[in-house]
């Protein structure tokens, strides 16, 4: 009976008492207060982080999302252009082309280049000519209309114009745009340039600035006789189900054509552009990261001032029977405690963030009387905000892996710490 009372009581793996050691040690008193002033920036640090890398990634893949839906909502995914011969039978190819399985819609077009002008100012602006059914199936244009229809697009000499270009030249539904073309009638005189006057018969908001101020929508036989074009068309824009997928169309697209035709997907009409976004978007997350390693580094310094300051009761312990992996546990708590609220509190302020990140702008654009969010400079007239579920799962974990590891070193060099020294040197 002596000898099993002469035993040590084995205590399990975070146990109680080093669950309240750890948080006693988190509580730090008066003259321990820089060890708690390390503690409140390390915490600063990891919910910053977390917060700021939640917020970046959610808006630039809001930003990647948002232009992608702008400019495939306009422009096709894929550009079939004429090869050896003009596209004069682009009637049968377009109808062969739309029966293709996975191919939403195959719509001839008419594009050029025209100044457009009014009696207060002029700019110079983007023709598309198209049948008023492949306009009613861009939801992109059709479902943004905000001044007059589209009713009767292909019977009048109605057209389409944006509303930054309505705007800028001072134009509203039922006025008159005036178009001018470089190349008009030839005469004996040499070519003069084509001047007609059209009927706005819609202003579109599409909300990308780059649309919605240059873009002129005209039915398709009128700007078949705008431009010159006898009976054929420039190209063919094939909108496809899925655009991340346009590589499995571009051989039955071809197949489908019956005549020599060269393809040209969205991803090599805007390679640079999207390329630059990805570059952007990598370099942001690994220049953001730094915050949250930085915050971790701060736990390790602040947990190896505690482990100094606290050598006498860690000596205490030792001699009261506490094994080394129960002090390496206390202050493995201790810092990781500081790591996940840090994570989860950032992660808490970056959601909500994301989620109001449009009423955020515009309350800051009031307060400094600056625009924020040039819809010249960023196309888009508001900020977006994606949150990606699989990224955000992938930050919070990297933030806890980092905060764990930071406690590591310390915890080790706690639980390696001498008693007899430590009461020494106290």
């Amino acid at each position: 009976m002596d000898e099993a009372m002469s035993e040590p009581v084995r205590t399990p793996p975070f146990a109680a008492f080093e669950w309240l050691l750890s948080g006693r040690y988190l509580r730090a008193r008066r003259k321990e207060g820089f060890i708690s002033v390390i503690a409140g920036f390390s915490f600063l640090g990891i919910m910053l982080g977390v917060a700021t890398l939640i917020i970046v990634m959610a808006v630039m893949n809001g930003f990647r999302k948002e232009l992608l839906d702008k400019i495939l909502g306009v422009n096709g995914h894929i550009l079939v252009q004429p090869l050896e011969s003009p596209l004069t039978d682009w009637k049968d190819v377009a109808e062969r082309i739309s029966q293709v399985q996975g191919i939403r819609l195959a719509a001839p077009v008419v594009d050029g280049q025209a100044l457009g002008s009014s009696p207060f100012n002029a700019a110079g602006v983007f023709v598309r000519g198209i049948r008023a059914g492949d306009l009613v199936n861009l939801t992109s244009i059709a479902k943004n209309i905000k001044q007059g229809s589209l009713d009767g697009f292909d019977e009048g000499q109605g057209v389409a114009i944006g509303r930054r270009l309505a705007d800028q030249l001072s134009l509203h539904a039922g006025d008159s745009i005036t178009l001018v073309a470089p190349k008009g009638a030839v005469t004996p005189m040499g070519t003069t340039p084509r001047i007609k006057p059209y009927k706005v018969a819609a202003v579109f908001e599409v909300g990308m600035s780059e649309y919605d101020g240059i873009f002129v929508f005209m039915p398709l036989p009128e700007a078949q006789a705008y431009f010159n074009r006898k009976d054929d068309v420039t190209a063919i824009e094939v909108f496809t189900t899925n655009p991340d997928k346009v590589d499995v169309f571009r051989k039955t697209v071809t197949e489908a054509a019956g005549r020599p035709v060269f393809l040209v997907d969205w991803r090599q009409r805007n390679s640079t552009f999207f390329n630059a976004l990805q570059v952007e978007r990598n370099v942001m997350f690994l220049i953001l990261t730094m915050i949250v390693l930085v915050a971790a580094l701060n736990i390790v310094s602040g947990l190896i001032m505690l482990v100094k300051d606290k050598g006498q009761d860690i000596a205490i312990l030792r001699t009261m029977g506490a094994s080394q992996g129960s002090i390496m546990r206390i202050f493995l708590i201790t810092g990781a405690a500081i790591g996940v609220v840090g994570t989860l509190t950032g992660f808490f302020v970056g959601m909500v963030i994301c989620m109001n990140i449009e009423s955020i702008r515009q309350f800051l654009s009031w307060m400094t009387s600056t625009e924020l969010f040039s819809p010249e400079l960023y196309f888009l007239s508001k900020m977006p905000a994606e949150i990606d579920v699989g990224e955000t799962t992938a930050v919070v974990i990297m933030a806890l892996t980092l905060s764990f590891l930071a406690t590591l070193y310390p915890s080790w060099r706690a639980a390696r710490l001498d008693p007899v020294d430590a009461l020494r040197y106290e």
